[in-house]
C-alpha cells in the first residue's frame, strides 16, 4: 500500500506545479456557471413550479459542477498512461513490481485532486456571495453535508474506475483515440453534465439514475442542494457504492487480461 501511496503523492505534487493553467481554467468555469444559472434563471421566471428543482437547488448543483469539473469531467483523462501504453513504455512498466491497475488508479486520483484543489475554493467562495437564487447556499443540514462529502468522495473513485476501464480497454488497441472519444461524449450526457438528470422525463430519469455516470456528480450535488433526502439519498449512495465494486472488479479483470496480451515491439 505504501508504494502506491508514493504514486498518489508523487502526481498530487507535480499537479500542484500547473497554478497559471488552473487558472485559466477557474475564470472560465466560473464564467460558463454564471451563463448556464443566468439562462436557468429566465426559465424559472416563466413558471417555477414546472421545474423538479428549486432554484437554489439548480444554482448548487451547477457551482458545485463547475468548481469540481476537475473531479468529474469526463475528457480529463491521463495523458501519460495513454503515451504508456501507445509507445511501448509499458514494458517498463510491467517490470515494476507493482499492480498495474492499482498504480494506475492511485496516478488518476491524485491527477484529478490536484486540478480540484487548485480551482476549486475560489469558484466555491466568490459563488457563496453571489445574491441569493444566483449563488451557492449553505448545505441543508450538518448530516446531509457529511453525506455530501461521503457521496462525492464516492463519486470520484467511480469516475477513475470508469477511466480505469478506458485505459484497460486500450491495452487491447494499437490507438485508445475511439475509446475516449466514445467515452466522453457517453459521460457528458449520461452524468447530467448537459443537462441535470431530474429535468428529464421521470421514465426517463428513473433509468438514467441507475447508469454508472449518473453515480458520480449528480448525486453529491443534489444531496447538497437539498434534492436528494431521506430514503432516497439513501439508495442513491448505496447505488453509488454497488457501482464502486463492480466497476474496480471488472477493471482488474480487463487489466489483467491486457497484461498478458499486450506486445511491445513484437514481444
Amino acid at each position: 500500500m505504501k508504494k502506491y501511496f508514493s504514486f498518489f503523492r508523487l502526481r498530487l505534487v507535480t499537479g500542484l506545479q500547473y497554478r497559471t493553467a488552473a487558472l485559466a481554467g477557474m475564470v472560465t468555469q466560473f464564467f460558463w456557471g454564471f451563463m448556464e444559472i443566468v439562462v436557468f434563471h429566465a426559465f424559472y421566471k416563466a413558471d417555477p413550479a414546472a421545474y423538479p428543482m428549486t432554484m437554489e437547488a439548480t444554482a448548487a448543483y451547477v457551482w458545485l459542477q463547475q468548481a469540481l469539473l476537475a473531479f468529474f469531467g469526463a475528457w480529463m483523462f491521463d495523458g501519460e498512461i495513454f503515451a504508456t501504453i501507445s509507445s511501448g513504455n509499458l514494458a517498463y512498466e510491467l517490470c515494476r513490481p507493482v499492480r498495474i491497475y492499482n498504480m494506475w488508479f492511485a496516478r488518476s486520483v491524485a491527477s484529478r485532486l490536484s486540478k480540484a484543489i487548485l480551482r476549486c475554493m475560489p469558484i466555491l467562495v466568490v459563488a457563496v456571495f453571489l445574491p441569493r437564487g444566483y449563488g451557492l447556499g449553505l448545505p441543508v443540514s450538518p448530516g446531509a453535508f457529511l453525506c455530501f462529502l461521503f457521496s462525492l468522495t464516492v463519486g470520484l473513485l467511480v469516475m477513475v474506475a470508469l477511466n480505469m476501464l478506458v485505459y484497460g480497454a486500450c491495452l487491447f488497441t494499437i490507438s485508445g483515440d475511439g475509446a475516449r472519444i466514445l467515452f466522453a461524449s457517453l459521460s457528458e450526457f449520461l452524468a447530467g453534465r448537459v443537462i441535470p438528470l431530474p429535468f428529464f422525463p421521470e421514465k426517463v430519469e428513473r433509468i438514467l439514475e441507475l447508469n454508472p455516470w449518473a453515480s458520480m456528480g449528480n448525486v453529491p450535488f443534489r444531496i447538497y442542494g437539498g434534492d436528494l433526502a431521506g430514503q432516497e439519498m439513501l439508495r442513491a449512495m448505496c447505488i453509488q457504492v454497488i457501482w464502486l465494486v463492480v466497476l474496480v472488479a471488472a477493471g482488474r479483470l480487463l487489466c489483467a487480461g491486457g497484461e498478458k496480451r499486450a506486445v511491445v515491439q513484437g514481444g
